[in-house]
């Protein structure tokens, strides 16, 4: 069991912020990236009516890393222009400095996305990735039905138009609603009061609105910037996709793409929504284990 700790757990200081990761178990490395909003204590919790199971199930076996992306969770809030890059060159020190082995990363929604950019910036060090709901785009034109059901209808028609004192309002508005958990849920027993302390913690922080506006203004709207197809063929490693395919947001019909464009990747199709490790953790971990048992991963010194 993983406690909750309202001070967090490591921290590792890098650009001169101070990273927050969680880390536990022996083996071969994972590190798992939260999606946006959440944070490590995402994946790490388990009580008696609640799996919030991922991190002490899967450490029996492994070493895992949970890491706090930079302006999420324990992390710092930094005041800078956000961009999936910074999170890629985040994860890809955080591989070479704390990690120092080969690893897979396992990432969900934006983690998922950070994910997939990070190993395809470490050929000979990231062994595989496992995607839970991804973020991001396909550029072509076949995936034009897919972005449009994924584009918010913010993004779509406030965002763009909108000068920026209205969009502070509209978007202090929308950051307090992202507070909730169970907005994201299709089942919402797994909504409780650690679930809801991991994500509104962090929200207090005295800069989390200004990252928030940030985030949003700058970063979500500019996906397209990085196209699914153009990071998938910079990708060698094997890759898992653990689908929920009851997300709102991003639904089976994107992993399926994912598979068509990229043969080297499993697809295991779960009855959840958009945090598939959260909502089924037995059947999350259990998918996980298995792949992993697969890739036969020989451990190794990360030469840098």
């Amino acid at each position: 069991m993983l406690p909750f700790k309202p001070e967090g757990y490591n921290f590792w200081t890098w650009r001169g912020h101070q990273i927050h990761y969680v880390e536990q178990g022996q083996g071969t490395p994972i590190v798992l990236i939260h999606g946006f909003g959440a944070s490590a204590f995402h994946w790490s919790y388990v009580d008696y009516h609640v799996s919030r199971y991922n991190i002490p199930e899967l450490a029996k076996n492994y070493k895992v890393y949970a890491v706090d992306l930079l302006g999420f969770g324990w992390s710092e809030k930094a005041l800078i222009d956000y961009d999936a890059m910074v999170w890629r060159d985040q994860v890809v020190d955080f591989m070479k400095e704390v990690v120092k082995e080969p690893a897979v990363l396992v990432g969900n929604s934006l983690g998922g996305f950070t994910a997939l950019i990070s190993a395809a910036d470490l050929a000979d060090q990231v062994v595989g990735v496992a995607l839970l709901n991804s973020a991001g785009q396909f550029g072509g034109a076949s995936a034009k039905t897919e972005q449009v059901a994924e584009e918010s209808v913010l993004q779509k028609f406030l965002l763009k138009p909108l000068k920026e004192a209205f969009q502070r309002v509209v978007l202090g508005i929308v950051f307090w609603q992202a507070k909730q958990p169970a907005r994201v849920y299709v089942n919402s027993t797994n909504v409780d009061d650690y679930l809801v302390q991991s994500i509104t913690k962090p929200a207090d922080d005295p800069n989390a609105g200004e990252v928030y506006y940030r985030l949003m203004s700058r970063f979500m709207s500019n996906q397209t910037k990085y196209p699914l197809e153009i990071i998938l063929s910079k990708l060698s490693c094997p890759l898992l996709l653990l689908w929920g395919d009851l997300d709102p947001w991003v639904g089976p019909a994107k992993a399926n793409q994912i598979k068509e464009f990229y043969p080297k990747s499993s697809l295991v199709n779960l009855q959840a929504g958009h945090c598939p490790h959260d909502e089924v953790p037995e059947q999350v971990n259990g998918a996980l284990v298995e792949w992993l048992s697969s890739l036969k991963i020989e451990p190794s010194v990360l030469t840098v």
